[in-house]
């Protein structure tokens, strides 16, 4: 029986009460919009990070604020995240028919969920989901941006790019899809050391360049399947954020690297 994922990390990683969850919401969109080049055409994919908001909400919402000319038209969120609590053999359903959050519950999109049936790679395992943050605070920013969308919620354990590709295509769809991978860089490098690494990760990204190990990504495995289904929609690569926690909340002995990047299709690619 399909179930109620209920947040995990409301009052934690962000804040726990309603108000507060939007007020903090509304000012890291607005500071990021401020600080945006200026709008980028519609996304097809973005990867974010999945801190505390303290630490990565910023970068998140320089992300997040570009889907305000897409907000009727994404109806399905395909959200991929590395499960960091419970070990997963393959790329993990909820089992849940809800994901909640304080803004409210988010229907989980049975009908995208059976199209991966027939796929061997992908299970179901509440377990991997119960505590999961990594899918769970990009939730938030999810609600506040889009009106009405239903969720693919996947949480990525021991599998190969070309599994998480698979999956990906599976569920490609129009512009009614958006797809998301919740990722942070490098973890617990000295400051300087953690920008030289995460710039150049940040730029085999760009490139499409993958795989990544999970030492430049902890999602580098949904990355490096992201980049391998890039290759092939002959998506193009927009950076909009890259820091650390040490330009954030946190000290520069031992700092967690961030980006937010846009994955836009070319009208003019033959898919």
């Amino acid at each position: 029986m399909p179930h109620v994922r209920h947040s995990a990390v409301a009052g934690a990683f962000y804040p726990g009460q309603r108000q507060a969850l939007v007020t903090t919401i509304a000012g890291l969109l607005a500071t990021a919009r401020l600080q945006a080049d200026g709008a980028i055409a519609a996304p097809k994919a973005l990867i974010v990070p999945h801190a505390g908001y303290v630490y990565s909400g910023l970068t998140a919402a320089t992300a997040y604020a570009q889907l305000a000319a897409v907000r009727s038209t994404v109806r399905r969120v395909v959200l991929l995240g590395p499960v960091h609590r419970v070990a997963v053999q393959g790329l993990a359903l909820a089992g849940a028919s809800a994901f909640d959050t304080p803004l409210g519950p988010i229907g989980v999109d049975q009908t995208a969920e059976a199209m991966l049936a027939h796929l061997p790679q992908v299970v179901t395992s509440v377990a991997a989901h119960a505590l999961e943050h990594s899918l769970e605070v990009q939730l938030p920013f999810l609600q506040t941006m889009l009106d009405d969308f239903k969720l693919v919620p996947l949480a990525v354990g021991d599998a190969t790019p070309a599994e998480v590709a698979e999956v990906l295509e599976a569920l490609w769809g129009g512009p009614e899809t958006l797809i998301v991978i919740s990722s942070d860089l490098s973890h617990f490098l000295p400051y300087h050391t953690a920008q030289a690494i995460d710039q150049d990760t940040v730029e085999h990204i760009l490139n499409l360049d993958g795989p990544l190990t999970h030492e430049q990504a902890c999602g580098g495995t949904p990355i490096s399947g992201l980049l391998l289904a890039a290759q092939r929609h002959h998506l193009q690569t927009h950076l909009l954020s890259l820091c650390n926690s040490g330009d954030t909340a946190g000290d520069r002995q031992r700092v967690v690297g961030y980006t937010s990047i846009a994955f836009l299709e070319d009208p003019n690619a033959i898919q």
